[in-house]
């Protein structure tokens, strides 16, 4: 008789595997099934070129929740984050922007802008952090449902409208104006240098298809102002041997607590019996029966393609095919045979072992995000480097580095089609390259292997539908109880026994592992294994 599963889990990305291991620590059989021979999703780590180790699509690490990493033991099970040192913009002209991890020193920096900005940079950063502070309350817990009657609902909702009330004048109009506004209009109330709002404003646009004038961006950004390492807010940095570590240590938690994972046993369709999941059929045809199934991939996907519309209402039908996925970024990772010089700052230094961001004004922005509209890559993009290998020398051979470039914008649905990406990769790659070197002469002869990802690829390798790195655009309508869908945000699905925990589900994208650790709960809460 062949095994049977309190819960099997489909894909391996970091959410699946934090689901499966609060499962299996609760004492469930389950089973998580990944589709590539490597664990990880998005968040994984792969040597492509010899001795060289790409942390490949996502980079870097702070929303992971404290509460993920406590309650599952991840420091013992090999999770190490190093922090990011410095947010870095070089500039064609003069010697560009630093803000480090001493506040008299980032002063003194933004004092050459701005002397005015200076005073006020640290009194945007208080805010933000009282806000962020608010809305962590929020996306530590189920999303909040506003049409609700249970009491325990209601009782949620009140909690959140005393935190609220909570917030002084001041604090409470910037939230409402989060919601709403544009991320370069948010800090032109704060700031006049362009120089200093293009760095800060870019955090409003990464991973969406908007530009930082567009409304709704300063809600992203306020989304990335919540991360946190060893309780120091708004700190980023990497993980020891690359993001795919951190997917490897709660691999090793979920093993610890008696998971089965598989590698290469890519799902082809959830199975169905008397209208109840009732397990899944592979590619191989082998059938695993289980009491749920909780799906780590993107609603979409989920439902349309694994599930099948024939399973589902035509409501549901309708309102999913709405759920927006465009993809608005690729990446694009190098082996240097030699560390990289900026013509600003040259040689060196601690300005180039934090993230460094080519964003030199809003309307460079503005104009990359403009060609992207119009179904084009931008040929001047706005890009966020890392040189993880400068922290973590495990990663290239001596003397040799790797290099992470986060690329916006590059749309899916080119003028052409999405089909027309592998034709256009190569001059996708290109345009990056050529952009950083004029900020970074000599940086083309210094490659020794190149990997561009569009997202055509994020989506054919990865399972990214349409190439979006959060399984869902971060906009207003698509966050809280509205993630994938309103009256469906509670991790169910309209049919019994299909759960949900990927990013598109509250409270969102990023490694955080939330989505992962509130299904979970949830299941376990509702006592159905």
């Amino acid at each position: 008789m062949s095994t049977r599963y309190d819960a099997i889990i489909i894909g391996g990305g970091h959410n699946g595997l934090v689901c499966a291991a609060y499962l299996a620590k609760a004492g469930r059989k389950v089973l998580v099934l990944e589709r590539r021979p490597v664990l990880g999703g998005a968040a994984v780590t792969e040597e492509l070129h010899p001795g060289f180790k790409y942390t490949v699509c996502s980079y870097v690490v702070s929303l992971m929740r404290p509460w993920i990493v406590r309650e599952l033991e991840l420091a013992r099970c090999g999770l190490q984050l190093i922090p990011l040192e410095c947010s870095f913009t070089p500039h064609l002209e003069g010697p560009g922007l630093c803000r480090w991890p001493d506040p008299q020193r980032t002063r003194e920096e933004i004092a050459g802008l701005s002397v005015a900005d200076a005073e006020q940079y640290p009194r945007f950063g208080q805010a933000m952090g009282r806000l962020a502070r608010f809305v962590k309350d929020v996306i530590d817990q189920p999303a909040p449902d506003p049409a609700s009657l249970w009491p325990s609902d209601l009782g949620q909702l009140a909690r959140h409208a005393r935190a609220f009330q909570q917030l002084s004048s001041a604090d409470a109009l910037n939230q409402i104006k989060l919601a709403t506004m544009s991320a370069a209009d948010l800090l032109d109330e704060w700031f006049e240098s362009d120089a200093l709002k293009a760095p800060m404003s870019c955090s409003g646009i990464i991973g969406t298809f908007l530009g930082v004038r567009s409304p709704g961006t300063a809600a992203v950004l306020l989304h990335h102002y919540m991360g946190e390492i060893d309780g120091a807010s708004r700190a980023w940095g990497i993980a020891r041997g690359g993001n795919g570590a951190v997917s490897e240590a709660i691999a090793t938690a979920a093993r610890g607590f008696g998971a089965t994972i598989r590698t290469q046993a890519a799902v082809a369709r959830i199975l169905v019996r008397g209208g109840e999941a009732a397990g899944v059929v592979l590619d191989s045809g082998d059938e695993i029966e289980a009491k749920v199934v909780v799906s780590a991939a993107e609603p979409r996907l989920t439902f349309l393609r694994l599930l099948g519309r024939e399973h589902l209402d035509d409501d549901f039908v309708a309102r999913i095919k709405r759920y927006r996925c465009r993809g608005s970024s690729g990446k694009v990772n190098l082996a240097l045979d030699r560390l990289p010089s900026f013509t600003c700052r040259p040689g060196d230094g601690l300005h180039i072992r934090g993230d460094i961001a080519v964003a030199p004004s809003i309307d460079y922005l503005e104009e990359a995000y403009d060609e992207a509209k119009y179904g084009a890559f931008s040929r001047r993009p706005y890009l966020n480097v890392v040189i993880p290998s400068l922290l973590d020398p495990t990663l290239a051979p001596p003397g040799k580095h790797v290099m992470s470039i986060f690329v916006q914008y590059a749309p899916y649905a080119l003028e052409a089609g999405p089909s027309a990406w592998p034709s256009q990769r190569e001059a996708f790659g290109d345009a990056v390259v050529q952009t950083l070197a004029e900020y970074c002469p000599g940086l083309e002869a210094s490659i020794l292997h190149r990997q561009v990802l569009t997202p055509w690829d994020l989506e054919q390798q990865f399972g990214l539908t349409e190439g979006n790195i959060f399984h869902g655009e971060l906009t207003a309508d698509q966050l809280l109880f509205q993630r994938p869908l309103a009256g469906w945000a509670r991790y169910r699905s309209p049919v019994p026994g299909l759960w949900m925990c990927a990013s598109g589900t509250h409270p969102g994208g990023g490694v955080m592992g939330a989505p992962g650790g509130l299904a979970a709960k949830a299941i376990l809460s509702a006592a159905v294994v």
